[in-house]
C-alpha cells in the first residue's frame, strides 16, 4: 500500500532510539527515549495559500529531520511504523 500525504503533511519514518549510552551501558526498553530524528519518506502537495497557490516545502523525501517527541500521528502501513505530521511540527533539518 502506498501512502501520499495531503496538503502540508509529511510522512516520516522514525530513526531507531539509542540502545546504548556513550559510556557503553545498554539501556532497557523502558528507559529508552522516543527518537527525535526521522527520515522524510514523502511530502504532500504544500499548504494552500490565500492566493490559491501552494507553498513549497522546506524539506524533501530523504531528509533527516528533528521533530518533537510527541508530535504527529502514528500510523502502521504494511507492518512498518510511520508518523504523519505537518511541516510546522518539524524543528530542524540535519545538515
Amino acid at each position: 500500500m502506498k501512502i501520499k500525504p495531503l496538503g502540508d503533511k509529511i510522512l516520516v519514518e522514525r530513526l531507531e532510539a539509542a540502545t546504548k549510552t556513550s559510556s557503553g551501558l545498554y539501556l532497557p526498553t523502558q528507559a529508552q527515549e522516543k527518537p527525535q530524528l526521522g527520515k522524510v519518506v514523502a511530502v504532500g502537495t504544500g499548504k494552500l495559500l490565500d492566493s490559491g497557490k501552494r507553498a513549497e516545502f522546506q524539506v524533501k523525501a530523504g531528509d533527516t529531520i528533528v521533530l518533537s517527541k510527541w508530535g504527529g500521528t502514528e500510523i502502521k502501513v504494511d507492518g512498518k511504523d510511520y508518523l504523519i505530521l505537518s511541516e510546522d511540527e518539524v524543528l530542524a533539518v540535519q545538515a
